[in-house]
């Protein structure tokens, strides 16, 4: 019985263990497009950004984890023109600064039309 017992037990453990990898690991997708306006959309390597910076709160604390919710702040008044692309951009300078490794801060680099 106890052995039983012991077996669900840790079964269970590797169930709910095995669930929360497999959920942290799916956040969203891998790459998003992003409009860029005139100057061409904008390929945002989303999952990349998850594992170097780790704290998904960084940008989403401004911009909800759904689809198309730049677009909508935008439409909505309460997000300037070109508030996202300076965020990123400054981001990346600040990291330059520091020595490490970061994202281009260039026009071309991202904006692809």
């Amino acid at each position: 019985m106890k052995t039983r017992l012991m077996f669900v037990l840790a079964a269970s453990i590797f169930l709910f263990a095995s669930l929360g990898t497999s959920a942290e690991q799916n956040k969203g997708a891998a790459e998003m497009v992003l409009p860029g306006g005139s100057s061409g959309n904008v390929t945002f390597p989303h999952q990349k950004h998850q594992s170097v910076l780790k704290d998904c709160k960084v940008c989403h604390d401004l911009y909800p984890a759904e689809p198309g919710s730049i677009e909508k702040l935008k439409a909505a008044g309460n997000l300037q023109k070109k508030e996202a692309m300076n965020q990123c951009k400054d981001c990346h300078k600040q990291r330059a600064d520091k020595g490490e490794k970061t994202g281009p801060t260039g026009c071309k680099k991202c904006h692809v039309k």
